[in-house]
């Protein structure tokens, strides 16, 4: 049985971990290296940092931050933001990151996912998707959720797929901070017609969510942010409880 994993999320903005609603909004959440430490040594599988206000003159701040938190860890984990070419990636993975997560470059230049698995393999390279609901279709995003695009996320979704991704990190928009569960049914529709993993983002409020994203959505890992961050719900004891609805969790 396919263990399921869950992640915490650090969105960096400035050397901060910050937290919003929607995309918007967004509020400090403290050390993101402290907060690493923290969560590697209570049970989380990975951690996904995004530098939220990446920009090409701090991709350098951000491979010594990636530098900082691969002393401090033992688990996996991904950094995404501003990588746009082989040598941002090259960069992050020799300063420890084992993986990378690409969004909006990928949209703009879709052989750069064929290029960055030719170079590192498909195991280092995540895409993450933003999508809308608009007029009942999922509409992908860039920029942080605020250009809207004219592709269709379970097109892309498998053009992705197609070009050689590893995992899919799909964050919902319209879920997102709202602590009202994850988009189920978007990512039962996901699970289904791909065959990499997906990871679920975007709307984790309680425990029975993450249940929810596993046994509904059929999502392979959950990731959440400010239920973590802020401590309503300790990893813990998270795991114990989707354990003990029968879901295979590294305990």
């Amino acid at each position: 049985m396919i263990t399921k994993r869950i992640i915490p999320c650090l969105d960096i903005k400035n050397g901060r971990t910050v937290k919003g609603t929607n995309f918007v909004n967004l509020r400090d959440a403290g050390d993101p290296v402290a907060l690493a430490k923290i969560y590697s040594e209570t049970g989380a599988d990975e951690l996904v940092f995004l530098d939220i206000s990446a920009t090409e003159e701090r991709r350098k701040t951000l491979a010594n931050l990636v530098l900082s938190v691969a002393s401090q860890v033992n688990i996996p984990f991904t950094v995404g933001g501003g990588i746009s070419s082989v040598a941002d990636v090259d960069i992050l993975l020799q300063n420890g990151a084992d993986k990378v997560s690409i969004n909006s470059s990928a949209v703009k230049r879709p052989e750069l996912i064929n290029d960055l698995v030719s170079k590192f393999g498909s195991q280092c390279i995540v895409v993450a998707i933003d999508a809308k609901r608009i007029n009942n279709n999922w509409i992908v995003h860039l920029v942080g959720g605020k250009v809207p695009t004219e592709l269709n996320l379970f097109d892309w979704a498998r053009e992705v797929e197609a070009r050689g991704a590893g995992e899919i990190l799909f964050t919902s928009m319209d879920n997102d901070g709202t602590k009202d569960g994850f988009a189920n049914e978007a990512l039962a529709r996901l699970s289904s017609e791909l065959n990499i993993p997906i990871i679920a983002s975007g709307g984790a409020g309680t425990m029975q969510h993450f249940t929810d994203a596993f046994q509904v959505g059929n999502a392979d890992a959950a990731l959440a942010a400010s239920v973590f961050h802020f401590k309503e719900i300790e990893i813990p004891i998270l795991k114990r409880e989707i354990a003990s609805k029968g879901i295979n969790v590294r305990l």
